[in-house]
């Protein structure tokens, strides 16, 4: 297990979280990456004296649809930088009656029907198959809820656990689909985290994900069809929200920080015998293999 006592802590903040206002900045940072350029620049800073790397999703001004967001540049910048462990901050709609607008879902599993988006860092000649069974962090979404358990500001409740449903977009998802999606057991809806996900785990990120509700999406018949005004309300009112739940959970981790199986997931699954992998391939994966395969010089 390699040393992570001073690894870094990264935050992606989702819709409606763009900033986070509680950082003392240090530096933004540009960083060039094997899969193009990231989201937005990576802010770099402080957050109850922990160094922590700020990212948004869709850009400062949400730029981006969810296909469109660079999830390999964005994973491997946050590697790049030190970050180990991965909070994602994200706006999902509800699939269950109980998981109710300004609620907090802190979910453990995932389902996904996206289709246009690279899913690995993995390929042109090198093959890695890592365990995906359990796409969450337990420890670091433990801590996660935790945190936003002895936070929650008045209005806002916490769910521990649930499936994610990742949805392509940028729609909204028709009545069918959303009783589809009911029918399967999945507990909010959203388009983003397990692409993320996926990637952090080969990174060897651990990743956890508070998310925040912002709608019945359209299978409740006593609410209106999901709008735009709708979301962006509570969006506001969710980001709001996240601040002192991030501070407390930086407090903790700055107390001790997590291990996680996550952090040697490559471990046993590179397939590909390192000398048989095409040398431009070597390099670009080099920030990952490293620690298995040594630093490539080619």
């Amino acid at each position: 297990m390699p040393d992570l006592s001073s690894a870094r802590v990264g935050v992606i903040g989702g819709s409606g979280l763009y900033t986070m206002p509680a950082l003392e900045l240090i530096e933004e940072c540009s960083i060039d990456t094997p899969f193009g350029t990231t989201s937005d620049l990576l802010r770099l800073g402080r957050l109850q004296d922990v160094e922590t790397v700020f990212l948004a999703r869709h850009g400062a001004h949400h730029q981006l649809l969810p296909s469109e967001v660079p999830y390999r540049a964005n994973i491997w910048a946050m590697r790049s930088m030190g970050v180990r462990w991965l909070i994602s901050v994200s706006a999902v709609g509800s699939l269950r009656e109980q998981l109710r607008p300004r609620d907090m879902v802190v979910p453990d599993q995932f389902i996904d029907r996206t289709h246009q988006r690279p899913q690995s860092f993995f390929g042109d000649g090198c093959v890695a198959h890592v365990s995906l069974a359990d796409p969450f962090c337990p420890t670091l979404s433990g801590l996660l809820a935790d945190a936003a358990e002895a936070s929650m500001p008045s209005g806002h409740r916490l769910h521990r656990g649930g499936t994610y449903l990742c949805m392509e977009g940028p729609a909204f998802s028709t009545r069918a689909e959303s009783e589809l999606y009911r029918s399967w057991g999945c507990s909010v809806i959203g388009m983003t985290n397990h692409t993320e996900a996926r990637l952090a785990r080969e990174a060897e990120l651990a990743y956890a994900s508070l998310s925040m509700v912002t709608d019945f999406d359209c299978w409740h018949q006593e609410h209106d069809a999901v709008t735009v005004e709708m979301v962006v309300g509570n969006l506001r009112a969710n980001a709001v929200a996240t601040e002192p739940i991030l501070s407390l959970l930086m407090q903790r981790l700055g107390q001790e920080r997590p291990t996680s199986t996550a952090h040697h997931a490559l471990a046993d699954a590179l397939i590909t015998p390192r000398d048989c992998v095409p040398a431009a391939t070597r390099q670009r994966l080099n920030l990952l293999t490293m620690p298995y395969w040594g630093r490539f010089e080619g």
